[in-house]
């Protein structure tokens, strides 16, 4: 009899609990959603977050509001670092430096500015300003210092669970820096991205794309296969400040020349780096890329970073 109660106490508890399980965000439309997702509390708890899948892509999620998926079933966070391909949707800017050895003879020097602005569970809009770029360009070598290439990149979410993240991106590249830079191009640059945390705290994340250029060819501009694959390990938790949600990783892209422009020889490089958690929802990061194949646009590049979740 007691054997039984407890069955009754517990099926009640499971059948209580389930609408609530089960309910999913509220819908409040397209214009609704993008209020919230870019002003509303994504980070509530408990989390308003849902698990997407790719069969319900057209049906779910896009008059929704965004919410800031939970850490993977091992523990490990959501989040973004230098070199790697993002994946995940998020809600922050950060702001990046780099410098690269030996671009033309001389370092190149780069400012950059990115957003990420979610405006629903299914879409986010990334975009990329080169505050500056810096190097020797032309006969008389002259350091040219100039805005770069803005981008535009609307991103959809494919499908999200606890433990993986897909999306597509479609990246769009605008001629506004000079030539002489290596800028003024215009592209179009699609990408399949994916964050997977397979196991206690390890995060394996990457994904391919093509890029295809349609004007800026004096620039250099080739047709391009890319991909991404970066594997990274994180050690501390999050409010271990200034260390919080310290990750160690390493990240490996790859460029394939595709058309009849030039060279087909493929370029890869790697670069290990770092982020750690400072303090009220600010970031450090850092990375050093080193090219391993032969005639590469530079000897090597460090990228620092100071992000800020929003």
């Amino acid at each position: 009899m007691k054997r039984l109660v407890l069955s009754v106490i517990t099926l009640g508890g499971v059948m209580a609990a389930a609408p609530a399980l089960a309910e999913g965000p509220e819908e409040i439309g397209v214009l609704g959603a993008a209020r919230e997702s870019l002003l509303g509390d994504v980070y509530a708890e408990p989390s308003n977050w849902r698990p997407l899948t790719l069969s319900t892509f057209f049906s779910e999620g896009w008059n929704q509001a965004w919410a800031s998926p939970p850490a993977g079933p091992g523990g490990a966070p959501r989040q973004g670092w230098i070199g790697a391909w993002d994946g995940v949707f998020y809600r922050l800017g950060i702001s990046t430096f780099s410098i690269a050895d030996d671009v033309n003879g001389k370092d190149q020097y780069a400012g950059n500015l990115t957003l990420y602005s979610p405006f629903s569970r299914r879409f986010e809009l990334q975009t990329n300003y080169p505050m500056v770029v810096s190097n020797l360009a032309g006969p008389d070598t002259d350091r040219r210092s100039h805005f770069g290439d803005f981008e535009i990149t609307p991103r959809f979410l494919l499908a999200e669970s606890e433990s993986t993240t897909h999306s597509f991106n479609l990246a769009f590249r605008t001629p506004t820096g000079d030539t002489r830079n290596g800028n003024d191009v215009a592209a179009v640059t699609p990408t399949w991205n994916f964050w997977s945390n397979p196991w206690q705290t390890l995060v394996v994340r990457g994904g391919g794309g093509i890029t295809v250029p349609y004007s800026g060819f004096d620039a250099g501009a080739r047709t391009t296969l890319l991909g991404n694959l970066a594997v990274g390990y994180y050690f501390t938790p999050h409010d271990r400040v200034p260390v919080g949600d310290f990750v160690g990783y390493v990240a490996a892209n790859f460029y394939q020349p595709v058309d009849d422009r030039g060279s087909k020889r493929s370029t890869l490089t790697f670069t290990p780096g770092f982020r750690t958690h400072l303090g009220a929802n600010f970031y450090l990061l850092g990375g050093f890329e080193v090219p391993v194949t032969r005639q590469s646009p530079f000897d090597f590049q460090w990228t620092a970073g100071l992000m800020k979740v929003f």
